[in-house]
């Protein structure tokens, strides 16, 4: 069994292991992960045409069974391993409920799972992430991403005194690093948006009572052929190599030498159950995996990991109540919130897409996903991966020694040098 072996004994001694600044750093990371990343679900539910208790039924699968699966592994593996769910994957989903129904939809999660289980207990895991350029992955995910970017400046024609301040704290804050580490960007921006709905009078609470306990729904998956083509590929590739590479990437800039293996397994089992409740894949979180290993002992880290987890818990014991609070607000202020929560993932996706090798066949893969047109009844971002290989192999070729550079250092061998990180570090 390739499986990583745990950290033996277990920790008899946690709470003496935590304080203050990892205590600090799970209330920091847990804001990030509740405000931008939720509103994309919530964005991507209500374009899917998603009722209110599939929306809460999702969250609390992304927050609750995904927190259990943190507190484990964290403890198992004495480092900060919090598991949420691909963000790239969830906007993925979107035009395919289009056409698909959720229950087609929740067949490609239990496929995606049952994949990555595979080959995360193979061993294999090295050489997928290795297969793909990842300059092609990039741009799909950059072509499925650039409808957020388009909402966000969109929100101001529809609600300019509501994006306004939100986007002008949002970029105030973004310039002086000082006051973002005080309070990051997208908080800012949340609670101006809050006031400003208030303000305005604009918030619709629906009737009944507003405060509710979730009752997750249990889902019957339907596999159907185009599902499978459409989902299953796309979506494991966002796992592997977009979102757990920036997690096993930052864990190892901060000294952790992450175990891949186990964590694919861990993915592939957590997308299966998450399924259970709707929710999209599972995977590991980088930003809040960055928050946790910013500063303090590195041998504490996981201190922090497992206190956001029992936060992400009870979060989503509370999905309902943040879904019905979410859903009173205009859609501006959610298309607002999750555009600027997308800007730099954006950003990023274009940068790696066109900085380099493969850009040819990058931008073929970004125009016929953003083109959206779908073929065979499959959707645009599984042909965008199509194209984008196609024409790289057919006309990139020569530069092919360069695929998935950000994970030669690993599959070679290679592990991090533990180290103390500075106490004070800023928001990565």
């Amino acid at each position: 069994m390739p499986l990583e072996k745990p950290v033996l004994p277990l920790p008899r001694g946690a709470l003496r292991d935590f304080g203050g600044v990892y205590a600090v750093n799970a209330v920091v990371a847990f804001l990030f992960a509740s405000t931008g990343p939720v509103a994309i679900i919530l964005a991507v539910g209500a374009r899917g045409g998603l009722a209110e208790s599939d929306i809460a039924s999702w969250i609390f699968g992304a927050f609750f069974v995904n927190g259990l699966i943190s507190i484990a592994f964290s403890v198992l593996y004495r480092q900060p391993l919090v598991f949420l769910w691909t963000i790239p994957g969830a906007v993925l989903v979107g035009p395919a409920l289009g056409h698909l129904s959720f229950a087609e939809v929740i067949g490609a999660y239990y496929a995606t799972g049952l994949l990555m289980l595979l080959l995360g207990l193979s061993g294999w895991v090295r050489r997928a992430m290795e297969a793909v350029p990842m300059p092609i992955v990039m741009a799909m995910v950059a072509g499925v991403f650039l409808r957020f970017g388009v909402d966000l400046v969109l929100a101001f024609r529809d609600a300019f005194w509501i994006a306004l301040p939100m986007t002008a704290a949002f970029f105030i804050l973004s310039a002086f690093p000082r006051g973002a580490r005080v309070i990051p960007p997208l908080i800012a921006a949340l609670i101006l948006g809050a006031l400003a709905v208030w303000w305005l009078g604009s918030f619709r609470p629906p009737a009944g009572a507003l405060l509710a306990i979730a009752h997750p729904n249990l889902y019957l998956p339907r596999f159907s052929w185009n599902a499978m083509v459409e989902l299953v590929v796309p979506l494991a590739i966002t796992v592997l190599v977009v979102q757990n590479a920036q997690g096993i990437a930052v864990l190892a800039a901060n000294g952790h030498a992450a175990p891949i293996n186990a964590i694919t397994a861990a993915c592939g089992a957590g997308s299966i159950l998450t399924a259970l409740f709707g929710a999209v894949s599972t995977c590991l979180t980088g930003p809040v995996n960055a928050v946790l290993s910013s500063s303090g002992e590195l041998r504490r880290h996981y201190t922090g990991a497992i206190f956001f987890s029992f936060l992400a818990t009870a979060f989503g014991l509370l999905a309902p109540f943040v879904t019905r609070l979410l859903l009173a607000t205009p859609p501006a202020f959610i298309a607002t919130l999750a555009g600027l929560a997308m800007l730099r993932v954006l950003q990023t996706a274009f940068t790696l897409s066109f900085r380099d090798r493969f850009s040819f066949g990058a931008l073929l893969c970004f125009l016929v996903t953003v083109a959206d047109v779908q073929i065979l009844r499959i959707g645009a971002p599984f042909w965008g991966l199509v194209f984008g290989l196609a024409t790289a192999w057919l006309l990139e070729r020569k530069s092919q020694p360069g695929v998935a550079a950000p994970f030669r250092e690993m599959s070679s061998g290679s592990r991090a040098t533990p180290r103390k990180v500075p106490a004070r570090a800023g928001w990565k």
